[in-house]
């Protein structure tokens, strides 16, 4: 029952990571990672974000404040972060590997445009009794 308890947290940080970034502030999206995080994402033209490899979760906010700065994420960026098909992987007691689909979408107009798509690889490890993401590695589509 512990792994269904474990599994079922996981997946909602892993909904709440893409909620706290459309609509959330950037403390809560904060409390949501491991103080060493890594974050790995491939340039994304279409978006206009540069390839990047964060180290620790303060570099990771920082990147939070930039792609809210330029309106790329956060309230009224009107951009989504849609999660999907997820499946989790434990590892050891403590640590489980997540792999799920996403799409991210503008909404701006209607119908809503797809801007991006691909896979997120995450890492989550149980930190104080508290899942939190240990890493992410961002794969795009095409």
């Amino acid at each position: 029952m512990q792994q269904v308890a474990d599994e079922l947290a996981i997946r909602n940080l892993l909904a709440r990571v893409a909620q706290l970034a459309d609509w959330g502030t950037v403390e809560e999206c904060e409390a949501c990672y491991a103080e060493d995080a890594v974050w790995s994402m491939p340039a994304s033209p279409v978006v206009g974000l540069p390839a990047s490899e964060l180290h620790g979760r303060e570099a990771i906010v920082a990147g939070i404040r930039d792609r809210r700065a330029a309106g790329i994420q956060g309230p009224g960026a009107r951009n989504r972060h849609l999660l999907t098909s997820v499946f989790v992987d434990f590892d050891a007691d403590d640590q489980a590997t997540a792999h799920s689909a996403f799409l991210f979408v503008d909404e701006t107009v209607s119908p809503p445009v797809l801007k991006s798509s691909g896979r997120y690889v995450d890492v989550l490890r149980r930190i104080g009794g508290e899942w939190k993401l240990a890493a992410r590695q961002v794969i795009l589509v095409g």
